[in-house]
């Protein structure tokens, strides 16, 4: 436990947050978590900040980015980063934004006058509790056009590249240490690797609290979360995870020059936490949640890693996609889908949960040959990276295997009337096409998916998201849906 404060030195907590994705479920918990935080931090000596890491908001559904915000607003959040899915809102930035009542932070972004974005994000703020001053630095993705749909985004902002940010940084850093504040804590949505870069490359940082790389980050280890800057001081570096699992508490011992004595790393579990009525009762307004679609009987729990996991609630999705779309095969990313479903009624508001984005989908011919690379590029690239990202493809129409390594070993085309059609996946055909269902993500060749841009063999644009084909499913169901794993996907 950190000490009472004592001979001039500073005690901190810091409830911290990153990468919830617009999960209002999980939202609602940390509610609760928040106000015990508050609870017992008031029975300290201690002063008190909470912080976000930015990708709170997700994709452009205006009401999961109104409750975000309002979530934010209520647990009292001061100052957050700006993460990718914060610049999702786009076009509705106008009718959000001002809904903020914390800071939004990025300093290695330059906006164009006319943007709504314009005035609203700031490279650093000072924040001063009990007459201690912290300075609060923010920064967005270096990889925010990879990690964004193609739009007006584009035109509005400029990133700084991984050099010029740490430049940024440190820059910031030696402004905020002129103005007397030696106590300073980096928001950053850049990745748990670049986080251990700027921490070792950089002087007068004492925190980055991350995000982006999704990582669970527990306790404080020297050589792991603990480094040394080049003034020789040390850097504490966490993250509290993805979708509103786990958030953070940090406590920390500051001397009265701005060093840090003690620290301590607290990761919480907001399943441990009922859902916050009052927030419930606000979200239900927002969503206006009436319409139910439907019933799940059964399901299985969800996969301990929704990105490299073979899952049947992805399963479910891409079969309602190739079903409400009438096509060959349905392809969807793990990374698309933040939830499981669970026995009992399905309603909007439960399809958002599990599916937040709405990105729109396509009915495209895509030959074999693309399917091919587009299965081996998602799971080569997943398996061996340490977010595994970007997430294999779950399909319907398709069952394949990978090994240990996410090397496909084995690829098989299963017809609308059963019947299984190995692949060759050594010499695929590019005269062979297969009528797939999509999402813009993908057939916009994101997340360095350029084989599958292909905007001459695009058929039909749908006009809908992969929930809506969901809800369709349910609504023409008969009975009761059982979610089975019937093991199109195998990993050996």
């Amino acid at each position: 436990m950190i000490n009472p404060i004592g001979s001039g030195n500073v005690n901190t907590s810091i409830f911290y947050i990153n990468d919830y994705h617009g999960k209002t479920i999980n939202m609602e918990r940390t509610m609760t978590a928040s106000q015990d935080f508050d609870y017992k931090s008031s029975n300290k000596n201690c002063d008190v900040l909470k912080l976000s890491s930015g990708d709170i908001m997700l994709g452009t559904d205006i009401n999961i980015n109104r409750a975000a915000v309002m979530f934010e607003n209520f647990i009292g959040i001061k100052d957050s980063a700006v993460g990718n899915h914060e610049h999702d809102i786009q076009g509705d930035a106008g009718k959000v934004l001002p809904l903020l009542k914390f800071n939004m932070l990025a300093n290695n972004v330059k906006i164009n006058p006319g943007s709504p974005w314009y005035g609203v994000i700031k490279s650093s703020v000072i924040e001063e509790v009990n007459g201690n001053k912290y300075g609060i630095i923010g920064s967005t993705p270096v990889d925010l056009f990879i990690r964004t749909k193609l739009g007006p985004l584009q035109k509005d902002i400029s990133v700084d590249n991984a050099q010029e940010t740490v430049y940024d940084i440190q820059k910031e850093v030696d402004t905020l240490r002129k103005q007397g504040v030696n106590k300073i804590i980096l928001l950053s949505h850049l990745g748990n690797m670049f986080d251990k870069i700027i921490a070792q490359n950089t002087s007068g940082i004492d925190v980055i609290l991350g995000g982006h790389s999704h990582e669970l980050i527990k306790g404080v280890k020297e050589g792991e979360n603990l480094f040394y800057g080049l003034d020789g001081k040390p850097v504490v570096i966490t993250q509290a995870g993805k979708d509103g699992k786990t958030f953070g508490v940090l406590n920390l011992e500051f001397d009265k020059d701005g060093n840090i004595k003690k620290v301590q790393n607290n990761i919480g579990y907001t399943k441990d936490f009922e859902r916050s009525m009052p927030l419930k009762y606000v979200f239900e307004k927002i969503f206006n949640n009436k319409k139910v679609f439907g019933v799940i009987k059964s399901a299985p729990p969800e996969p301990q890693n929704l990105l490299i996991s073979p899952n049947p609630h992805g399963y479910f999705i891409a079969d309602c996609m190739k079903k409400d779309l009438n096509t060959d095969i349905a392809l969807i990313q793990s990374a698309n889908i933040r939830g499981y479903f669970e026995a009992g009624k399905v309603d909007e508001r439960t399809v958002n949960d599990i599916m937040p984005f709405k990105n729109e989908l396509y009915k495209v011919n895509y030959s074999e040959k693309d399917i091919v690379d587009a299965i081996k590029s998602a799971a080569e690239r997943s398996f061996n990276s340490a977010a595994h990202k970007p997430g294999i493809f779950y399909a319907s129409g398709l069952k394949y295997s990978l090994d240990k390594t996410g090397h496909l070993k084995s690829l098989t085309y299963t017809d609308k009337t059963g019947k299984d059609t190995p692949i060759d996946i050594n010499h695929p055909r590019t005269d062979k096409f297969y009528l797939t269902a999509i999402n813009d993500y993908c057939v916009q060749g994101n997340d360095n998916f350029t084989m599958l841009k292909k905007p001459e063999q695009i058929v039909e644009k749908c006009g809908i998201d992969s929930g809506v084909c969901v809800e369709n499913v349910l609504q023409k169901s008969s009975a009761p849906v059982d979610i089975k794993d019937d093991g199109r996907i195998s990993i050996e």
